[in-house]
């Protein structure tokens, strides 16, 4: 889960992270009476917005009501600007890179450093890089700060700040569950000041349910996938005509990609999961239904996932949504055959292999 900047600036001001005085907007009633230089920063769940024209510096009142006004609304790298974050001016003596983020080889939390900010890391020489990793067990201690701070050449003052800042990211990194923090650019000002000056935070998704404070609505995401998200189902839509359930992430792609190798196209991607309730079914054609797909295919490797289950929630859903597109069915595991007999008395054939099942499923759907 991607937070807006905003949203990470209030974060890192909660814990005692430097980051400039500011205040969001979504309509141009709202700006405050201008005071001094402020830079108009446009929330996007994407980076490079400098770059887009979605960040201008505004110098006196007139220049900050056109340019909040330019950006609400507007599109950028094909995002609507729904609100826009103005805060004061910084004088930029030096800019660094820092972060923290999750290290999936290692297992544990990296910190990545470097004394030129302000640009893509993945553009920085490895040499003008320090990477440190952290024990999840023992966590941060301050001699990495005072590895990091003397690799970056800070002096004893600005050391001080930037341990101290180090200190607080992590802990914001472990105390919010994230998969990344990350300041570009962690800025000294020519005042001598150390202030985070952007902020980037990407959460882990299944830990939501522990924040129930940050309600962000992807934009990415279509109406229904959304729906789908808010039901608890992974789905995402697709431009063919089959409708897809399966249950697991693995069997479902691999699903896609046999429908796609036997000529099918795919309406959806819905991964039903480890389930043994009906009703979690009947929701899923719901789902897929409101997809407007010319066949629906089934693909079921019960497990945690009784097949008799699966085939007592297809029964229903097919009389429940007097569904007229034609359903495949392909059913193996726990169950199977109790389940065949269910879906035999609605008219429904179940095979016990998958390729059978993708053939028949992509012959319908032409037919359909």
């Amino acid at each position: 889960m991607n937070l807006y900047e905003y949203m990470g600036k209030n974060i890192f001001r909660s814990s005692g992270i430097p980051v400039p005085d500011g205040y969001v907007v979504e309509k141009l009633s709202e700006l405050k009476p201008f005071e001094k230089p402020v830079a108009v920063k446009s929330q996007i769940l994407l980076g490079g917005r400098g770059k887009s024209g979605g960040i201008k510096f505004a110098r006196n009142a007139d220049e900050l009501k056109d340019f909040t006004g330019q950006l609400l609304g507007s599109k950028i790298r094909g995002l609507e600007v729904k609100k826009v974050l103005i805060e004061e001016m910084i004088n930029i003596d030096h800019e660094f890179y820092l972060s923290i983020a999750l290290s999936r080889p290692d297992r544990r939390p990296i910190i990545i450093a470097s004394a030129q900010g302000g640009v893509e890391i993945e553009s920085v020489p490895e040499d003008k890089i320090i990477k440190r990793l952290v024990d999840p067990i023992l966590g941060y201690s301050d001699y990495l700060g005072r590895e990091i701070s003397q690799f970056l050449g800070l002096s004893k003052d600005i050391s001080k700040d930037f341990m101290s800042i180090l200190r607080n990211l992590y802990n914001v990194y472990v105390g919010e569950d994230c998969e990344l923090v990350e300041i570009n650019p962690l800025v000294i000002t020519k005042e001598g000041k150390m202030i985070a000056a952007d902020s980037k935070i990407v959460m882990d998704t299944d830990s939501m349910y522990r924040h129930r404070d940050i309600n962000i609505t992807d934009p990415e995401k279509t109406p229904l996938e959304l729906e789908a998200q808010s039901k608890g189902y992974a789905f995402v839509e697709l431009d063919g005509n089959i409708g897809v359930i399966a249950n697991g992430a693995g069997l479902t792609m691999a699903t896609l990609d046999a429908l796609t190798l036997h000529k099918g196209r795919p309406r959806n991607f819905l991964d039903l999961g480890g389930t043994d309730s009906v009703d979690i079914v009947i929701t899923a054609f719901d789902l897929v239904l409101k997809a407007k797909p010319s066949a629906i295919l089934v693909n079921i490797f019960g497990g945690v996932t009784k097949c008799d289950t699966v085939a007592s929630g297809i029964a229903s859903a097919k009389e429940k949504f007097n569904i007229k597109q034609p359903i495949v069915v392909r059913l193996s595991g726990v169950h199977e055959e109790e389940g065949r007999e269910i879906l035999k008395k609605s008219g429904i054939d179940a095979y016990s292999q998958m390729m059978p099942a993708i053939e028949a499923v992509v012959n319908k759907a032409v037919t359909a």
